[in-house]
């Protein structure tokens, strides 16, 4: 079967508003609500390490550090995260998740793995890997600009 090469970018572009209105979706469900994906990227990567340095924190998501702040105190105010000064230099910020943010990675990790279900329905795991290996090429030639 072909396919018209040139409507990719529209079907990625439909593909990753479909799968952002899945998500808040199921955040509302479960309670989660006016959560931007940035702060669940923030509250991801906290989830795969104790705690992380402000500007680490920017870097992994590639903010700048100005609004990684604003995202933070937002998560902080909420109760998803708690910063602390660093022993080392006072004017250090370290982030790491409360309990409430540990809770809020259980629930989006079983979100994820039926948003994954959902998103692979039908597909092989050989079209599943070759499916991975092009976005990863596509993603690399944007890097390397």
């Amino acid at each position: 079967m072909d396919f018209d090469v040139n409507n990719s970018i529209s079907l990625l572009s439909h593909i990753h508003s479909a799968s952002a209105d899945f998500l808040q979706k199921k955040l509302s469900e479960n309670g989660f609500t006016n959560f931007a994906s940035s702060h669940g990227n923030i509250l991801f990567q906290l989830s795969r390490t104790e705690s992380l340095k402000m500007n680490e924190l920017s870097k992994i998501i590639n903010r700048d550090k100005s609004t990684t702040t604003v995202l933070v105190r937002k998560l902080e105010k909420e109760g998803f995260l708690k910063t602390t000064s660093s022993e080392e230099d006072g004017r250090m910020k370290i982030v790491s998740l409360t309990d409430k943010g540990k809770n809020y990675n259980i629930i989006t990790g079983e979100i994820s793995k039926e948003l994954l279900e959902h998103f692979y329905q039908g597909f092989s795991q050989e079209e599943k890997n070759q499916f991975s290996y092009l976005l990863a090429k596509i993603n690399k030639n944007f890097s390397a600009d």
